[in-house]
């Protein structure tokens, strides 16, 4: 699954990427949460033409909800099912995206009870597109919202032991298919829907500091060795060891 991701990318390194025609300028982000704006990509107004850049905000609402507070969060879709289950159904048939990202975060469990998170990036750092859905929602004042999910599928080898899911990531070969919903029906980009090859992903333990979502700053995306290392005592004082301390450095 994908509960919070990252793209600091540069907006020409993203428009190089998707070929969208607009030049948005949008910050780096290290901690995308549920719920906050994201970018996704959509077919254009006319056949063939190139991609829509839109901001969106991530928690997909369908356009027959009447109170959204009532309503859950729907951040992540499973693809296997997306193209049945009603709070998806008319997105898949029309409005696919694809949301840029340059890495997301994963939390495994541990022998303890808390989680220990890890960055999942392509190993050049590169950006990338996750296969999305969006909808268009309405209230009763006529207000619009624009929102999206992510789907998932099961994971590849290489993630495993970090998660049964991973966000379905679209190959750029597929862009152009996965958007065109018109000639496309959600049977003919089903192949789409797959774990990513099992090398196109590394991951490695992060700071617990991408917990708290105010957290948003390039450390978070640091190994945790380099992230997390305490500093060193005080010249000519011991330092203080817990009993279960056996002096190696604690991940958790």
């Amino acid at each position: 699954m994908c509960g919070r991701f990252v793209l600091r990318s540069s907006p020409e390194e993203v428009r190089r990427t998707f070929g969208h025609w607009q030049q948005p300028n949008f910050p780096p982000r290290h901690n995308i949460a549920p719920t906050q704006p994201i970018a996704i990509l959509r077919a254009g107004e006319t056949p063939g033409a190139a991609p829509d850049f839109a901001l969106v905000r991530w928690g997909l609402l369908p356009p027959w909800v009447k109170d959204i507070k009532a309503f859950p969060t729907l951040i992540n879709a499973r693809s296997e099912e997306a193209a049945g289950k009603p709070a998806f159904r008319a997105a898949m048939r029309r409005r696919r995206c694809l949301i840029p990202a340059d890495g997301f975060y994963e939390w495994q469990k541990t022998d303890t009870a808390r989680k220990q998170p890890h960055f999942v990036r392509r190993p050049d750092g590169g950006v990338f597109g996750f296969a999305g859905l969006w909808e268009s929602w309405m209230d009763a004042d006529g207000n619009e919202m624009e929102t999206a999910t992510i789907l998932t599928t099961r994971a590849n080898e290489a993630l495993k032991p970090l998660h049964h899911r991973m966000p379905v990531v679209v190959a750029s070969a597929d862009y152009a298919r996965w958007l065109d919903a018109e000639n496309y029906a959600p049977g003919n980009v089903a192949d789409i829907l797959k774990p990513a090859p099992d090398d196109f992903f590394s991951a490695y333990p992060v700071s617990t500091r991408v917990n708290a979502v105010a957290n948003d700053d390039e450390g978070l995306i640091e190994p945790l060795a380099e992230a997390e290392t305490p500093p060193a005592p005080p010249r000519g004082r011991k330092s203080k060891r817990t009993p279960e301390d056996d002096g190696q450095m604690s991940l958790l």
